[in-house]
């Protein structure tokens, strides 16, 4: 088995602290490999990267139309969001308009990482709710494709026909059979798949083949990422400000222990990486990195080159180190 390999590191003083180890793929539509680092194959959850696999059957079932969904109703949908009000008064109207309450979640309640929502519900004495979790789109489509299956309460489970669902159509984008599943933080189940399995994934949202229903889910998937970045993350987060950036070129998505996932539409390519260690702060590196080699973004953006470079401040605002992306990964 190939080894990770180093991808960022952490200098302070003139000298290296750390370094972040990882594995990353770029893929074309027709499954070929186009570059890769580390090991292709390693097998890993793609968790929060693979909203957009989760919401096809959505899509593609005809359930998004039937229910009147518009492209931020999409957008959310594979969003990792932070709670913010665009993004609970979204959530909440949608599942009025299905005639539930957040009682039908199985996500959990989250305390939103938006700080004035979280502020917010401190002022007013109020716990956070189901509506507030990071995943809460992605549940409204599940719960959307329920009613539209006449399925049961219980979306969640892997034998429910929404999971059925989610697992043919993982399998089938990734072009693999998914090797084990765990439950994911949101209460979903989690396939695993391989690295280049998931960059197989995407380059075949970014590139997808003819007229067929599924090609046409995938486009306007990634056409609402694009269109609205800010209902896939949040102010200040990385997939926002990135896709911000790439101004149309590229969607991306973040997954947590170090997942990232990029989708480029003009190229026809596909990316997946996955930081060893669990580290954010490398998989934005190594994203912005890859966006930048295949001409999605400019490498002088500020909201590329500070996740690329830094700098490392301490609480007084001394700049105390750097980062730098790993000779053996990208130099940029």
């Amino acid at each position: 088995m190939t080894q990770p390999v180093p991808f960022l590191e952490i200098w302070r003083g003139g000298y290296l602290e750390s370094q972040h180890l990882g594995h990353a793929v770029v893929c074309d539509a027709t499954g070929q490999i186009v570059e890769a680092w580390g090991d292709p194959e390693a097998v890993i959850f793609p968790r929060s990267s693979c909203k957009m696999l989760q919401a096809l059957p959505l899509v593609e079932s005809g359930a998004a139309k039937a229910a009147g969904l518009t492209r931020r109703h999409l957008a959310i949908a594979c969003a990792s969001h932070e709670g913010a009000a665009i993004h609970t008064d979204l959530v909440r109207t949608w599942l009025g308009d299905l005639g539930l309450t957040e009682n039908a979640f199985r996500c959990g309640p989250q305390t939103p990482s938006d700080v004035e929502a979280a502020e917010a519900l401190i002022r007013a004495n109020e716990k956070p709710g189901q509506a507030h979790n990071n995943c809460s789109g992605k549940h409204s489509g599940f719960l959307t494709l329920g009613q539209h299956l006449s399925a049961g309460p219980e979306y969640v489970d892997l034998d429910h026909p929404v999971q059925q669902a989610v697992r043919t159509t993982f399998e089938e984008m990734t072009g693999l059979d998914a090797q084990g599943y765990g439950i994911d933080g949101c209460s979903a189940p989690n396939f695993r798949t391989t690295v280049h399995g998931l960059a197989r994934a995407m380059a075949r949202m970014a590139a997808p083949e003819g007229g067929s229903v599924r090609a046409k889910a995938s486009a306007q998937l990634v056409e609402a990422m694009i269109e609205y970045p800010d209902y896939v993350a949040g102010e200040g987060r990385a997939c926002t400000e990135l896709m911000r950036a790439a101004g149309g070129k590229a969607a991306v998505k973040t997954g947590a222990e170090a997942v990232f996932t990029g989708i480029l539409p003009e190229r026809g390519l596909g990316i997946a990486l996955k930081i060893a260690d669990g580290s954010t702060r490398a998989a934005e590196a190594a994203i912005a990195a890859l966006l930048v080699k295949y001409g999605a973004v400019e490498a002088a953006d500020p909201m590329v080159r500070k996740r690329i470079h830094g700098p490392i401040r301490n609480r007084r605002d001394i700049v105390t180190g750097e980062m730098r992306l790993s000779e053996t990964f990208l130099s940029v």
